[in-house]
């Protein structure tokens, strides 16, 4: 049984229709489709669309003809592109599906409703971000497995309409993610420092050990390979994942620069580096402690009711997420 089979939810009533079909939207495709749910994409490379379809998807490359199906079909649009792409992708969403639902996958937030915002202000959306992925990118790469038990953020502020948000939040759990509620600075700011920052620090591992000698990458074993696996990741996927982010991602790269620092300054003058090992490792053992636990459900909150938006956002800062 699949992710998506293992818990349909009533909310996604409608097809959905995915523009992009790379890593995440590819297996977003994948997963819906096999679970039996209406679900077709746009790409624009020939080559990704013609294998979706060779295996059975629904695919297109005419984005027009593509965003009309979605309008008819009163669709759920999920953009799965680079945040640097939809620039070209929402004036077209606006003209001819406007009235759509529209979501993403992209791992910014507050930029992409900006986006939105300038250049379909008339389209309804509500922010996504799963927290799935690989280093590894196109049709190629795709799972419908992918999201399976993964955290999926969705968008969560005052002015929230509570259909809406139920709809993209049966989005997630049709395909087995778990969601949690979020302000979309709140959001950008965790990002930065549990997804983003590790991309710099893994380029500033791979480059150094690179750099060291050729002895060094013989000798390299599991601390080397997981520390530097995101840096595998296309760089040109990294670059626009991590400059959308790039105010969250200036705090939080400052305060990792101030902390190695004080290592440094801490090993020249002391012969130790006690102080960021044992803070490191506290908070090594913090992340073990939640990751390890069943997620606690989101308790109490009827959606549309007074206050709903708050109080998911208060229970999901205490870890707990929404299952429906």
């Amino acid at each position: 049984m699949t992710a998506a089979a293992a818990h349909p939810d009533p909310a996604l009533a409608t097809p959905v229709c995915i523009l992009g079909l790379g890593l995440i939207g590819g297996s977003l495709l994948r997963a819906l489709h096999d679970a039996g749910h209406p679900a077709y994409g746009y790409n624009r490379s020939a080559v990704g669309a013609d294998a979706a379809t060779a295996a059975g998807y629904r695919a297109s490359t005419d984005l027009v003809a593509t965003l009309r199906q979605a309008a008819d079909d009163d669709a759920l649009i999920v953009l799965a592109t680079p945040v640097t792409t939809i620039d070209a992708l929402l004036p077209t969403i606006a003209e001819h599906a406007p009235d759509c639902l529209l979501t993403d996958v992209i791992s910014v937030k507050q930029q992409v409703a900006q986006t939105v915002a300038r250049l379909a202000p008339g389209v309804r959306y509500i922010g996504g971000h799963p927290m799935a992925g690989t280093s590894q990118s196109g049709w190629a790469a795709t799972d419908p497995e992918l999201f399976r038990n993964a955290m999926w953020m969705v968008t969560t502020t005052d002015d929230t309409d509570p259909a809406d948000w139920l709809r993209v939040a049966g989005l997630a759990r049709a395909v087995g993610s778990l969601v949690v509620p979020a302000a979309p600075d709140a959001h950008d700011r965790a990002v930065a420092a549990i997804s983003h920052l590790p991309h710099l620090t893994a380029g500033a591992t791979a480059a150094v050990g690179a750099g060291e000698s050729e002895l060094a990458l013989r000798l390299a074993a599991g601390s080397f390979r997981d520390g530097t696996r995101v840096a595998g990741t296309a760089p040109a996927l990294q670059r626009a994942m991590l400059e959308a982010n790039g105010v969250a991602l200036l705090n939080v790269l400052s305060e990792t620069i101030d902390r190695l620092i004080a290592a440094r300054d801490e090993l020249r003058d002391h012969g130790t580096v006690e102080i960021l090992v044992d803070d490191g490792h506290r908070a090594r053992l913090a992340y073990d402690a939640i990751a390890g636990e069943a997620p606690q459900p989101i308790t109490g909150v009827q959606i549309g009711a007074d206050g709903w938006a708050s109080e998911l956002r208060r229970q999901a800062h205490r870890a707990r997420v929404w299952m429906g």
